[in-house]
């Protein structure tokens, strides 16, 4: 039962890291809701950063649901451990560049908790 619950909040994880990768491109605005003070949203350069994030979201995502499917746990487990670095690093650079706690924490922490959690479950499991 616990591989179960495991592999389908690492499978939700997975999509959801996926479509906040696509946001990036359809909806840049939506940067605000992250953490950056002030997005200069219709700055190129800036557009042009956020497409990287969406593609390196899209990727991490991929990357958890290819594993999902064809790995074993133990595996998924360590990558989703070593992923929660980046929801880490996230929040420490809101707070650094004084945006919101609430982002910081709020989003970027929690999805941190999230991640060590059901990577613990997997490695346990």
């Amino acid at each position: 039962m616990q591989l179960i619950i495991a592999g389908a909040l690492a499978a939700l994880i997975g999509i959801a890291v996926v479509v906040m990768g696509s946001s990036f491109f359809w909806a840049p605005q939506g940067a605000a809701g992250f953490g950056i003070p002030n997005p200069p949203i219709q700055d190129p350069a800036f557009r042009a950063w956020l497409c990287i994030k969406g593609i390196r979201d899209m990727a991490t995502g991929a990357c958890i649901l290819v594993l999902l499917a064809v790995g074993p746990p133990a595996l998924l487990g360590g990558l989703i451990l070593t992923l929660a670095l980046i929801p880490i690093g996230d929040a420490t650079m809101v707070l650094r560049n004084k945006g919101p706690k609430s982002a910081a924490y709020g989003v970027h922490a929690s999805s941190a908790a999230v991640m060590i959690a059901v990577a613990l479950l997997l490695l346990t499991a």
